[in-house]
């Protein structure tokens, strides 16, 4: 009788391990949200997911194997037919999937909180921050990650680079805080595409700074014209270069009081490592660069010869 029901347990042992070790049913690699719970909880999401189709044997070999470790709630990836087992060493040793989000350059408060808004796998709610506060750059994160969350490590992100961007800065330079390097970095994140341009494109607004003119800068009247927004269905009018807001920079002297948008890295450098330059103007030139100028009179130049490709017969005439 005992050499029976020895053989019936080594038959069982035998058949579990064949069934452990067996290709599972899931049809190809997939993300699944492992939730937090007891082992029933874990076996029925796998269950429904399509992961296994043996619940008492993954009970089982859980249970057997114990001392393997812990079997961990996340998102993790498991792999197209996978077995009992391997599914088992996925739910312990797996790193969670991660999601990214990018921060492009050059948007504002407003438009960043519309892509946290979509992105699906991030919960709860956040409120808006300063424009100009956040890094541009791409964030890993995992399931379930709070929005408010993302915005701290977003906002730690350009403090750090904020700090060691101005302690490198350039001797001499006339931008009196962080601050203010923020706010110059932005303008410039607006007004060109071009990495190459930027350094100019900064020397041009320190040296209006530097002479007290007027930064007269389209992207400044744009942020006012739009509440904020940064972009407008329009074209800017006389109307909004007249407007008495403090981010119109064709109506006030200096910087305005914040930055208009999320400059990059490159802007920032620009602004504390500017291109030797005495140039005070620039413009389009047709070709998705500007045309910079020392003079009013060479300006004007360049300003014509845009009109000439744009086809248009006027203009406001401002920097860029």
């Amino acid at each position: 009788m005992a050499v029976v029901l020895a053989a019936a347990a080594t038959g069982g042992t035998l058949t579990l391990r064949t069934l452990s070790v067996r290709p599972g049913p899931l049809p190809e690699a997939r993300a699944i949200v492992v939730p937090h719970g007891g082992m029933p909880d874990v076996a029925e999401t796998l269950v429904r997911s399509g992961v296994i189709d043996h619940p008492v044997v993954f009970r089982i070999t859980a249970w057997l194997t114990r001392h393997d470790g812990p079997l961990h709630a996340a998102e993790l990836e498991f792999p197209a037919h996978g077995s009992v087992r391997s599914v088992l060493a996925v739910l312990r040793t797996g790193h969670p999937v991660q999601h990214l989000l990018t921060i492009p350059e050059g948007l504002t408060s407003r438009q960043i909180m519309v892509l946290l808004d979509r992105a699906e796998t991030v919960t709860g709610t956040a409120d808006r921050p300063p424009d100009g506060s956040l890094l541009p750059q791409t964030y890993a994160y995992e399931y379930g990650t709070p929005r408010e969350i993302l915005l701290a490590r977003a906002q730690a992100a350009m403090g750090h680079a904020l700090d060691v961007a101005w302690a490198d800065r350039a001797p001499g330079s006339i931008l009196a805080s962080p601050h203010d390097a923020v706010v110059l970095a932005s303008i410039v994140e607006r007004e060109t595409a071009r990495p190459e341009e930027r350094p100019h494109v900064a020397a041009v607004y320190l040296n209006r700074l530097r002479l007290g003119m007027k930064l007269q800068a389209d992207p400044t009247v744009v942020y006012a014209a739009s509440g904020g927004l940064g972009v407008m269905d329009r074209k800017l009018s006389r109307a909004d270069l007249e407007r008495d807001n403090p981010y119109n920079t064709y109506r006030v002297t200096g910087l305005p009081p914040g930055p208009i948008c999320a400059p990059g890295l490159a802007s920032l450098q620009a602004v504390l490592h500017p291109t030797a330059s005495d140039d005070l103007y620039f413009v389009a030139d047709g070709t998705g660069g500007h045309a910079f100028a020392r003079t009013e009179e060479a300006h004007s130049r360049n300003v014509a010869q845009w009109r000439a490709l744009s086809g248009l017969a006027s203009g406001h005439g401002s920097p860029d």
